[in-house]
């Protein structure tokens, strides 16, 4: 139990120092006395509540060196600083930070608005974020995501070159599907984000993305590699990363399948394949 606890207190602080780093935060101010006599303290979770003044502190701001890093709703920078090009961007995100149209907004961490540049040619949708993604407000960045960022780099492109986003922006519980009445409430802001954004082509990463934004109710497996079209804007279904990692591995078979699906979608927007003398991933 203890170890349990452990882990999962390592788990809260890595993503809470990744998140820092993404803010722009390179050192934390200290006073070494305070540290050597200061108890050990549960994780610091980030909150969605704008932080209140302490009592104690008789409505003055706390000095940098004793106050906890710690700001009010907002989207991290790793995802404000790719949409500063785009105010418009910035303005959806600051409205998902706040949203509580649905129930989803109990639950949460932090929202997850997606993140990359406004002006890509390739977006990715994929479902909702996970428990990594809820901790640090980033779209993609567990296990699946980590796929995903192979999967692009494959593509010769980066995670700054693409633009990464949910048909839902906040982490359903146990990571269950979104309910459908979740996604009605939540895909107006995709829809914003895609009308800003002007991809030339929209990849969507399993069955979810697809019934959410194309409201196409056939399976995966009928309609991956298969064109479709979302207000002009040519779309590839495609199988989740978290599909290809079921059961412990990496399907091989389902990763070719994906890469042709990729392949087509580098031909689409004009861009060289590289070649692939090995699995794909």
């Amino acid at each position: 139990m203890q170890k349990n606890k452990l882990a999962q207190s390592l788990s809260q602080l890595e993503g809470h120092l990744l998140w820092l780093k993404e803010e722009g935060v390179r050192t934390v101010a200290a006073d070494p006395k305070s540290l050597s006599t200061a108890p050990i303290r549960p994780p610091l979770t980030i909150s969605h509540q704008p932080s209140s003044l302490s009592p104690a502190s008789g409505g003055k701001t706390a000095t940098p060196a004793a106050q906890p890093l710690e700001k009010k709703p907002a989207t991290p920078k790793a995802a404000s600083a790719q949409t500063a090009a785009s105010p418009v961007l910035a303005e959806i995100a600051a409205r998902i930070a706040v949203c509580k149209k649905c129930r989803l907004s109990q639950s949460r961490t932090r929202t997850v608005p997606g993140q990359g540049t406004p002006r890509p040619e390739i977006m990715f949708v994929g479902e909702g974020p996970g428990e990594d993604e809820d901790l640090q407000g980033l779209a993609f960045v567990g296990r699946a995501g980590q796929l995903l960022t192979r999967m692009i780099i494959r593509m010769g492109l980066t995670r700054d070159q693409v633009f990464i986003a949910n048909i839902v922006k906040c982490r359903p519980p146990d990571n269950r599907t979104p309910a459908p009445d979740e996604m009605v409430a939540c895909l107006p802001y995709l829809r914003e984000q895609v009308a800003e954004l002007k991809p030339k082509v929209i990849v969507c990463l399993g069955a979810t993305a697809v019934k959410g934004l194309l409201n196409n109710q056939l399976g995966i497996t009928k309609l991956r590699g298969h064109w479709q079209r979302y207000e002009g804007i040519e779309v590839m279904p495609t199988y989740h990363p978290s599909y290809l990692l079921r059961g412990g591995g990496e399907d091989k078979a389902r990763w070719w399948e994906v890469w042709e699906d990729l392949v087509a979608v580098l031909k689409k927007v004009g861009r060289e394949v590289p070649p692939q003398k090995n699995a794909p991933a």
